[in-house]
């Protein structure tokens, strides 16, 4: 999706920098100081590269263009642009086309979250007591 989305702003003419995690840790160092400065406008980061040992401070949108099961995941990556230092107020974004796969996940994620904050606060059902088919269709 991040060769996609750069090829994208190629064509547009916006400069941007990549990070996945075949990005070497000097590099990576090096592409969040220039970010965090304004040498660039626009990061593309992949969500397992953005979730750890990112200070981007420099971001005022995070946009999560395709979702991870594990929301704690894509949470994480939201919160390197929530870091000590931000003076910016910072809006996310999730973009997700409707009938796919990722609007499934999104709703797979915001019942795992009700079911764990209902769970955490003693209230509600516990997971024991779900019967198959609720357990079934949390996945669906």
């Amino acid at each position: 999706m991040l060769e996609l989305l750069g090829r994208d702003l190629k064509k547009a003419g916006i400069e941007f920098y990549t990070i996945t995690g075949a990005t070497p840790k000097q590099e990576r160092l090096r592409l969040v100081n220039d970010f965090n400065n304004g040498t660039v406008p626009v990061f593309l980061i992949s969500l397992r590269a953005g979730g750890t040992g990112l200070n981007l401070v420099g971001a005022d949108m995070v946009i999560h263009y395709d979702p991870w099961w594990n929301l704690a995941v894509q949470n994480q990556a939201t919160d390197r642009a929530h870091r000590i230092g931000q003076t910016r107020t910072v809006n996310v974004v999730k973009m997700i086309a409707t009938d796919t796969i990722e609007e499934k996940i999104i709703q797979l994620q915001e019942a795992k979250r009700e079911m764990a904050d209902a769970i955490m606060s003693g209230e509600g059902t516990s997971l024991a007591s779900l019967t198959k088919e609720e357990l079934l269709e949390l996945v669906r």
